[in-house]
């Protein structure tokens, strides 16, 4: 993979195994394994995460269940059948089981991407503005994964005017949320969805000085 395509989507993870390895998929005589883990956010709330990890890089000593792991890779989406339709489904892809930076927050995605949908701007009852877009973030082998933002605020007033097509730079955390999706009349049933909580984005004018600015945040936090 090129670096530019290992750049542009960034993930870091910091959290607790709360859940056993389930079997994925095999590519190449190589076993994959999905695992939740339990992120902190700056509040009391916790974020659940799904990441799929190879077998070459779990141990099960220090990932078994309660043990505290991070990790770093990129969030990709795939699409998967259910029931006869079509659902896109997210994880981290884990890339490097490395040391926990405790500089850092717990959770951390940056993305290059490209506007795909048009953005959908509302309000809330209490007045709160809320903009969802999704974004396509290229990867190797031609590949894209497509990826669902939220923005609130005045972040989420400049995510409304993005256009189709447009590149963004964006940095944020991934956040589990739970819904509830009506069945038929009678019943419903509580689902999860992923999505990248934005904390920043910039259109293709200025990424170069906001990844600047970034990568100093960075070297400040590391103490250099």
């Amino acid at each position: 993979m090129s670096f530019e395509l290992c750049n542009n989507n960034k993930v870091y993870l910091y959290g607790k195994v709360v859940s056993k390895p389930e079997f994925s998929h095999e590519i190449y005589g190589e076993k994959f394994f999905d695992i939740n883990i339990e992120v902190n956010r700056l509040s009391e709330q916790t974020d659940i995460i799904p990441i799929t990890i190879s077998e070459r890089l779990f141990n099960e000593e220090t990932m078994g269940l309660n043990c505290f792991v991070a990790v770093k890779g990129q969030f990709r989406s795939y699409n998967k059948m259910i029931d006869g339709h079509s659902k896109l489904m997210l994880t981290v892809f884990v890339r490097e089981v490395c040391e926990p930076n405790f500089a850092l927050n717990g959770n951390v995605i940056e993305i290059v991407g490209y506007v795909c949908k048009n953005p959908i701007f509302r309000t809330t009852p209490f007045r709160r503005e809320i903009c969802d877009v999704l974004l396509a973030v290229n990867r190797a082998y031609n590949k894209s994964d497509y990826l669902p933002c939220i923005a609130w605020g005045r972040n989420a007033r400049f995510v409304s005017e993005l256009e189709v097509g447009q590149k963004v730079f964006m940095t944020g955390r991934i956040q589990s949320r739970q819904y509830q999706k009506r069945i038929n009349e009678n019943s419903s049933e509580t689902r999860t969805a992923f999505e990248v909580s934005i904390s920043q984005i910039s259109t293709e004018d200025n990424i170069e000085k906001v990844l600047f600015e970034v990568e100093q945040a960075n070297l400040v936090s590391k103490g250099i």
